[in-house]
Parts: structure tokens; sequence; C-alpha cells
């Protein structure tokens, strides 16, 4: 016969934030929007979906981030003084700055909204062109379930104002094959940019058409190394335009 039974009652508040906790079906919630733990989470979550390198759980702890808004506002210096390295600092700050370059169908995610992860934003970024296209008719014409439909916009109308000031153009990123400002050739590894994927989707959408070669039609060699390749010779000798940092250009045309 067993005896001296206890009863485990459950906590009624938050370990992180002492808020009252709420029952959602059999769980417990913080329903705090101030939790230092949830916001810990969410922008370990942002950092996490565009693969911002170097920015995990222990750097977020060490900078003291408590919203993704911070992210954008960190100084180089302070994240120097935080992590204890110019070198890891510079290369955050890299990763930072290059996740502006993101488009909306990668940020939908990003912002932890309830069922709308890649499938769904994908479905939703098909049907608009930016981030006010958003509404009833757009979710509808792009095939979201009702309840995704419900959290996409009242995650639109009542929370998205905090983030609309955030460094990015909240475009959704179409390719085209025009060629209206010029064709380019990238020519070894990239430093303002992830990889050249990224770089290439940057240029598209500046009206560039983008080669593997230096054919004859190429007005713009990229190279960032600083090494001078057999591609770079040749555009030197046929006196093509050699961009040394290709985000710094097209942030001057766009």
């Amino acid at each position: 016969m067993l005896t001296n039974l206890r009863t485990i009652s459950p906590p009624t508040n938050c370990p992180s934030c002492l808020s009252h906790l709420v029952w959602v079906n059999d769980a417990l919630y913080c329903k705090s929007t101030d939790c230092p733990a949830k916001n810990s989470k969410r922008v370990e979550h942002w950092a996490k979906t565009l693969r911002i390198k170097g920015l995990g759980p222990v750097t977020i702890e060490k900078l003291d981030l408590q919203c993704i808004e911070q992210i954008y506002q960190l100084d180089l210096a302070y994240i120097e003084e935080c992590l204890g390295s110019e070198k890891l600092a510079k290369k955050l700050d890299d990763e930072i700055q290059a996740s502006t370059w993101a488009s909306l169908e990668d940020l939908l995610p990003a912002f932890g909204i309830p069922l709308i992860g890649d499938t769904a934003s994908k479905k939703i970024c098909k049907v608009i062109s930016c981030i006010e296209d958003i509404d009833g008719s757009t979710c509808a014409e792009a095939g979201l379930g009702p309840k995704a439909t419900e959290n996409l916009l009242h995650w639109w109308y009542v929370i998205s104002d905090s983030y609309l000031n955030l460094p990015f153009n909240f475009t959704v990123k179409k390719r085209t094959t025009s060629a209206s400002n010029g064709v380019v050739c990238i020519s070894g590894k990239l430093s303002s940019f992830k990889n050249k994927a990224e770089a290439t989707t940057a240029l598209e959408l500046a009206g560039y058409r983008v080669k593997d070669s230096l054919t004859k039609d190429v007005s713009i060699l990229v190279n960032e190394s600083g090494v001078e390749s057999a591609k770079t010779k040749k555009a030197l000798e046929n006196g093509i335009t050699i961009v040394t940092n290709l985000k710094d250009y097209l942030g001057d045309i766009l």
C-alpha cells in the first residue's frame, strides 16, 4: 500500500519574468510580451531563420539582445567589447548587414507568426509584390488556410508596425532576365554578400544580368578578393568597370 504521496502543484508564475501563467489546453504559457526568455528565443529564431552565422544563444546573451530591432542597432565597437574579439565582431557585423538583403519570402517565417513558415510564405509571396499587399483577398488567392490567414492578418494589422522600421525593403524579390543596367560577371570569393546566389539576386533586382564568364557583353566585373585573376586582367585590357565592393556599388544605385 502506497503512503505519503505528495501532490505536485503546477507553477503559477513564469520563472523568467514572474508573470502569471495561463492554461491553454493542457499546457501553461507565459503571455507577457516583456518576458526575457521569450524575447531571447524570438531573437534566436530570427537569427536562425535568416542564417545569421555567429548569432546563437550564447552571443545573444552576451550582447543582451531583447528584441529583433536591437540586432540592427548594434555598434561594431559594442560587439567587439561584448565578444572580446575584433575578428568575431567584424564577422558578425558583416553577417547582420548581409541579412538586410533578405526578401519578404525569407522574412515572414523569421517573425515567428504561427503557421506562417516557409511553405505559407512562398504561397503568399507568389501573389504579392510587397508587404502592403497582404490582405484577406491575397491570402485567399494564395490558398492559405483559415487559421494561417487569421494569424498573418493579425500580425499585419496589429503587430507589424514595430518591425517596419527595420532596414529591409519588405518586397518579394522576383528575378528578371532583363539587363537594363548592364551585364555583370563575378570573379572570386565575395565579402559583401554571403554567396554568389545572394549577390546574383541583388544584381537582378537592380536590373543587371549575371554571367559566369567574361563575354563581350559584360560591362562590369566584380572582384572583391583583390586577386588579379585572368578575368581581372582581361577586364582591365578591355576597359571593363571593376567593382571591389558590390554592396556599396548597388547601394549607390538602388
